[in-house]
């Protein structure tokens, strides 16, 4: 069974770090991405890491977020630090088994994904 599950979100001041993990079953990930759903809004790309280790970040978080992998565990991380109080959002995992893209930006996008988690809030106050 496919499975992606997140961990790690909360509530925290805003400057604060949160480190949200989705760890996945049911089949070996290829390429992986982080979103976040705030309310009213559309889902946003926020990082994506490929299958070679190749990282992108939405201009928004650039500089604060910090996606990572550890493939030997199947999962995968968001370091987020300088939290601001426009990053409270539900953040979801995605990920598929397969490896190749054909942009980087393409991990920023919701249909390059088959698999996804059932969310985690993060909230920022400020």
């Amino acid at each position: 069974q496919v499975q992606l599950v997140e961990s790690g979100g909360g509530s925290v001041q805003s400057g604060g770090s949160l480190r949200l993990s989705c760890a996945a079953s049911g089949f070996t990930a290829g390429c992986m991405g982080w979103f976040r759903q705030a309310p009213g809004k559309q889902r946003e790309g926020v990082a994506g890491i490929g299958s070679d280790g190749r990282t992108i970040y939405a201009d928004s978080v650039k500089g604060r977020f910090i996606i990572s992998r550890d493939n030997a565990m199947n999962t995968l991380y968001l370091e987020m630090n300088n939290l601001k109080p426009e990053d409270t959002a539900t953040y979801y995992c995605a990920a598929d088994s397969r490896r190749q893209y054909i942009f980087l930006s393409d991990l920023l996008a919701t249909w390059r994904f088959a698999n996804w988690g059932q969310g985690t809030q993060v909230t920022v106050s400020s």
